[in-house]
């Protein structure tokens, strides 16, 4: 038995010894049950193991713990909670890359099914699939908006997306085009530049979050570029189980940012889940010292204009001239949680006056995970105790920073969170963008 989560360790995609490791892990999660509430997983395996008259995690058979490994959506909010994690225990028990380890080791030995495999292909491709779609987006969005419809019906049986999934529509326009064409003019004396590593969902669903986050960071003299080459972060493919893609991809992104931070730039990511990807996952499957570099000067929006409120040597501007919601119900997204970075976003949106209610709730969407077909029963089970929160909370604006997550609290709530960077714009008086 092999304790490690370094995909480069020679033991890492051996069946027995990952077999054995999940023994040892599934035996001490079942002695602490701490993260019971997390997720089905450990409610799952501590019935599997509990049906044992001596409690012993070694009788369970592979279908008991592989089930457990499919029930992880990969929230990651162990770190949060669990007193054994690496560098805190000798025990040295990393659940979230323990799963995500199985799965791999699930894939490379073909254990997954042709059409698993054939949907991962398809989850994989999001600059593909971005790209076509914005390309088509009134035929696009026309497909998929309706929740149940033919089309729908027919995706979730060819492509495994979940038919009564509320998906987000395609911009015609996509980040890119707008960034390139659009004049821009920093305010006042410039105080910093960064590289923005815009993500899939606002390169092609949701533009208008980076263009509000341009004109926000602009007011307060920060410098916006936007490396040339940048491509997916890659998680759709490090979640699905394929390690080999994911790298091949994260590379390309790994040397386009450490030069831009070579060159003085800090990393800007509006998206929790890609901002972990590069903070976390790029050091820990690709490694060397560019992934570190890019992890080490990479922050999530809010997290930059709040460490340059704090910093004595640059500052924030805190007149806010617009529109300012008096009570907002901020969402705090999983995958920023577990970047043990504080609540960057709930803290600046109270500069702006207004009163915040912090929803800490899973979404259960976490990557790809939850707008699958076979997982959309249980995801929404989870989300409900979301949901409760912010209808408790009974406030009109719910604001987010994770488009995956505010597409489950639309699902969920009927409400249509916004990322914390439109209302920062709204509130210094900055005009929406106007759609084409």
């Amino acid at each position: 038995m092999t304790t490690t989560y370094d995909p480069f360790h020679p033991s890492y995609f051996d069946d027995a010894d990952l077999r054995d490791e999940l023994t040892r892990v599934y035996d001490l999660c079942h002695g602490c049950r701490l993260c019971f509430k997390f997720c089905t997983s450990f409610p799952t395996l501590f019935a599997a193991i509990d049906a044992h008259e001596d409690q012993d995690a070694a009788h369970l058979t592979r279908a008991e713990q592989n089930q457990v490994v499919d029930e992880c959506f990969g929230c990651k909010l162990c770190y949060i909670n669990c007193p054994y994690i690496p560098g805190q225990s000798e025990w040295n028990l990393d659940f979230p890359r323990l799963m995500l380890r199985a799965e791999q080791v699930r894939v490379r030995g073909k254990e997954v099914s042709v059409k698993d495999r054939l949907e991962n292909q398809v989850f994989g491709r999001t600059d593909l699939v971005g790209k076509v779609n914005s390309r088509l987006a009134s035929i696009t969005n026309s497909a998929i908006r309706t929740p149940g419809s033919f089309t729908r019906k027919a995706m979730a049986a060819t492509l495994g997306i979940a038919s009564e999934r509320i998906l987000p529509p395609y911009a015609r326009t996509r980040f890119s085009t707008w960034f390139k064409k659009t004049a821009r003019a920093v305010r006042g004396d410039q105080q910093a530049t960064v590289a923005l590593f815009p993500t899939c969902h606002v390169e092609y669903n949701n533009p208008a979050i980076g263009h509000d986050l341009v004109k926000v960071y602009e007011r307060n003299g920060i410098a916006c570029t936007l490396p040339e080459g940048q491509v997916c972060c890659g998680a759709p493919w490090l979640h699905g189980g394929d390690v080999e893609k994911f790298v091949d991809q994260g590379r390309k992104n790994v040397e386009i940012l450490a030069r831009a931070v070579r060159a003085g730039h800090d990393i800007v990511v509006p998206q929790a889940t890609c901002g972990y990807v590069l903070k976390k996952d790029y050091v820990d499957y690709i490694g060397g010292p560019d992934a570190e570099l890019v992890a080490a000067n990479t922050y999530d929006s809010a997290e930059y204009l709040m460490k340059f409120h704090k910093s004595g040597s640059t500052s924030l501007d805190t007149s806010f001239s617009g529109e300012v919601p008096s009570a907002i119900t901020y969402h705090a997204p999983c995958h920023l949680r577990a970047q043990n970075i504080g609540m960057q976003s709930r803290d600046l949106l109270k500069l702006t006056g207004a009163t915040i209610t912090v929803v800490a709730e899973c979404s259960a969407i976490d990557g790809s995970w939850g707008l699958r077909d076979q997982n959309y029963e249980a995801a929404r089970k989870i989300a409900k105790k979301m949901a409760a929160k912010i209808e408790q909370a009974g406030n009109e604006v719910i604001a987010g920073d994770c488009n995956l997550a505010n597409g489950g609290i639309l699902q969920e709530t009927g409400m249509q969170p916004v990322h914390p960077m439109q209302l920062m714009a709204r509130a210094y008086g900055i005009e929406e963008e106007a759609k084409p």
